[in-house]
């Protein structure tokens, strides 16, 4: 099966389709505070260093998660700013546990991690732990970061996750400013050995700008060369706002890119809103983090019916709704670009989505492809 395929067929392709995104996101990000000790030059929560006093409080978390166990999402993830600044963070996950959810933890690498058993992280219900590196030495991740020994902490993290038997995802934002770190990147990461490496390509909102983007040819020659890698390197890897790493999946591997998505729970698809739901520290539904429309409150709806009937989400889920190459692109159920940066550099999350350097093929009458 070529990457020539139309959009319909890229569709029917075997493990590429998710009946579920309908009635159901397959991610939920659920901040539950957006309190942290770190200054991240590009953070997206724009985190401070004590709790909003509108913050969700214990009962409210409590009826939220039986909530969330009713929709059933394949995974929550507790996030934040630092989750960990809430004192209650893993009774929150034993509660989620219990009621029959499958929950991962993003905390920050701050001296309240390492004082956390992670094997009581483990125990408490913890299915996997994600770590940051956005700088593959000490002074640029730390500068990243805004805080000094940030990048002892977040190797010390990694080894005593490994030591407690609790997987480990190691996330990196590349950006105009450490993309000259790649390849040092690639090593540290054949050396630390997560279960999965995530890249995340930039999205313009919080404290991070459009000119920190990097340039859309690199990020394509960066995505070509981690496609090489898939099923050779001793971690999974994913992107994270960087779908058309599925595109350059396919192109080099077909139909069997889709079998091959390197540890990747998540269907073929997914993206902001379609597939994903994020809730605010203060309750308030958005399609992802990095799209920051206000949607409603799980204060005052159940956050299934927001997921399932509110008209962005619904416009969201249609890859025929999509505007510029994307609308038109043979490869948008698959991937569908980016909507956060879309967003973030036009105003518009229907438009294309600008980190993308893939000019579309149309299929002329005689049946051959043209740009």
């Amino acid at each position: 099966m070529s990457a020539s395929l139309t959009n319909s067929q890229w569709s029917n392709v075997p493990s590429m389709s998710y009946d579920g995104f309908e009635s159901r996101p397959f991610l939920v990000f659920w901040e539950i505070t957006r309190a942290c000790a770190l200054a991240c030059k590009h953070c997206r929560a724009e985190a401070q260093s004590h709790r909003h006093p509108q913050e969700l409080n214990r009962e409210e978390s409590s009826r939220l998660i039986q909530q969330l166990a009713e929709l059933n999402p394949p995974m929550l993830i507790l996030t934040g700013g630092d989750p960990l600044m809430r004192r209650d963070c893993l009774d929150l996950v034993r509660e989620a546990t219990a009621a029959g959810l499958h929950v991962g933890l993003s905390p920050s690498a701050t001296s309240r991690l390492m004082h956390t058993g992670f094997h009581d992280i483990k125990a408490a219900g913890v299915e996997r732990i994600s770590l940051s590196l956005d700088g593959a030495s000490r002074e640029t991740h730390d500068a990243f970061r805004g805080v000094s020994g940030t990048f002892d902490r977040t190797i010390a993290a990694v080894h005593l996750a490994h030591a407690a038997d609790l997987s480990v995802q190691i996330n990196t934002t590349l950006t105009r400013g450490n993309l000259r770190e790649y390849e040092a990147f690639k090593k540290l990461m054949f050396e630390l050995k997560p279960a999965m490496w995530s890249i995340f390509l930039l999205v313009p909102t919080g404290r991070a700008g459009a000119d920190d983007l990097p340039d859309p040819l690199d990020i394509e020659h960066i995505f070509q060369d981690l496609a090489d890698l898939v099923g050779k390197a001793p971690f999974a890897i994913k992107t994270t706002e960087g779908h058309h790493f599925r595109r350059i999946l396919l192109q080099k591997h077909g139909a069997a890119g889709g079998k091959m998505r390197p540890g990747m729970r998540s269907p073929l698809g997914i993206r902001d809103g379609r597939g994903v739901m994020f809730i605010s520290h203060t309750g308030v539904v958005s399609p992802s983090g990095f799209l920051p429309f206000d949607c409603g409150n799980v204060r005052d709806e159940h956050p299934a019916c927001i997921y399932r009937h509110h008209p962005l989400f619904v416009s969201l889920r249609d890859s025929n709704a999509l505007g510029g190459k994307c609308g038109r692109c043979e490869f948008r159920n698959v991937c569908g670009g980016s909507r956060a940066r879309a967003h973030g550099i036009t105003g518009d999350p229907f438009a294309e989505d600008p980190a993308c350097v893939y000019q579309p093929k149309t299929i002329t009458a005689s049946g051959r492809e043209s740009v």
